[in-house]
């Protein structure tokens, strides 16, 4: 671990000289951070990240992320009825007073499944970009994530002492969905599938969920530099590598920019993404059930605004909105019956399943440095719908050039 650490280091130092050597200060559109949520299905499929540069870059770079996201879901179970005739009995009655009771396949014939989720998931993200031409560039990137405990000093906004204090004196109100009744500081993610298989991952395991190929182009238009309009179009291969899920994702990404200058050294970007990725396209092994809905799909808009200084550097302040579609079908919403200690637990006791079928949303708050091409940002998530998948999420990236691979 030393001698890695000691050689990321030389090469970011050399990266550095060789920056201010060779760059003044380039500002290329919107270049957040990944602001992806750390779901605990989504880690273990690709996504996509929305591209809001203007153009190719001229050098290749290096990107390193941390993501922090505090995830919470008690136990709860739930039976999915094959008989169309039951589904039909459940779909007229609202889900918390469905009275479907296994008893066998035979007689009610049920798929089955349990989740409990809580920890703060970290994400460990490398990606390298490389120009290919002009207008091209492609991305590979690396993923990996810890489950943790989420203890001081290393998870300080995203850990459970962090929140339930902000609850009792912030917000002046008991966090409803019982961290305290179940403790603070645990690490436990059990999940049964609906065909059998198990996930079991505790304090300190460590994943490498996968690799990830990005081509993008940036069209030469015309009306690109006359109105400050800039779009790109990206292809994605996903290479997912966990025990869990070993498989191959597609995708396809669409995204503009509006880029509008301002007095005194300001300038305003907007930036809205669309992107589609096809899930497990190819299994290589038989995957656990992170979800039976087989694309998911990611909207985003971001709005930015940049101060450029005398000395040759920036601060860039953003709001990012993303929405992204359900990892469940949304007609099993209408007929399954959940399990859970509801007595003990007034709100939230369903979320480790209900939230599968919804559309999940996110507000993230981003600052940028950047300095002779040299870029550093932090952001906080925040899930406004309050279904703790993640509840609250922060993240620090940084970026620098390198010699042209």
């Amino acid at each position: 671990m030393a001698k890695t650490i000691t050689i990321i280091l030389i090469v970011f130092t050399f990266s550095v000289v060789y920056a201010q050597e060779n760059d003044s200060i380039v500002k290329n559109g919107i270049d957040n951070p990944n602001l992806l949520g750390l779901h605990h299905f989504g880690i273990f499929s690709s996504r996509l990240v929305s591209n809001f540069k203007k153009q190719a870059p001229k050098h290749s770079s290096i990107n390193i992320n941390y993501s922090s996201g505090n995830i919470f879901h008690p136990f709860v179970e739930a039976y999915f009825p094959e008989d169309p005739e039951t589904r039909k009995k459940q779909n007229e009655v609202i889900w918390y007073h469905r009275n479907f009771r296994f008893v066998d396949q035979e007689t009610t014939p049920a798929e089955y499944m349990n989740i409990l989720v809580d920890a703060v998931i970290k994400e460990f993200k490398l990606n390298v970009t490389i120009p290919i031409s002009n207008n091209q560039e492609v991305n590979i990137a690396l993923r990996t994530h810890v489950f943790s405990k989420g203890k001081y000093p290393f998870s300080i906004f995203t850990s459970d002492e962090f929140i339930e204090w902000t609850h009792s004196y912030i917000i002046g109100k008991e966090d409803p969905y019982g961290r305290r009744y179940y403790g603070l500081n645990k690490t436990n993610f059990e999940y049964l599938d609906r065909h059998g298989k198990t996930v079991d991952l505790h304090n300190n395991d460590f994943l490498i969920n996968g690799l990830e190929f990005s081509h993008y182009i940036y069209p030469e238009l015309n009306w690109n530099k006359k109105h400050n309009i800039y779009l790109n179009f990206g292809t994605h291969l996903g290479v997912n590598t966990s025990k869990y899920n070993n498989s191959l994702d597609i995708g396809f990404s669409a995204n503009g920019l509006k880029t509008i200058p301002l007095k005194n050294n300001y300038r305003f970007d907007i930036g809205i993404g669309f992107n589609l990725l096809r899930k497990n396209i190819i299994n290589f092994k038989s995957p656990v059930d992170f979800g039976n809905n087989a694309y998911l799909g990611t909207g985003e808009g971001d709005l930015e605004i940049t101060k450029f200084t005398r000395k040759n550097t920036y601060h860039a302040f953003g709001v990012n909105y993303q929405i992204q579609s359900r990892y469940n079908k949304k007609e099993e919403a209408s007929y399954y019956q959940l399990f859970g200690k509801w007595q003990e637990i007034r709100g939230g006791w369903h979320h480790g399943v209900s939230t599968l079928y919804k559309t999940l949303s996110y507000w993230s708050f981003i600052y940028t440095y950047g300095r002779n091409n040299l870029k550093l940002s932090i952001y906080l998530k925040e899930d406004l719908l309050v279904n703790n998948a993640p509840d609250l999420q922060t993240g620090i990236n940084l970026k620098w050039p390198i010699f042209n691979l």
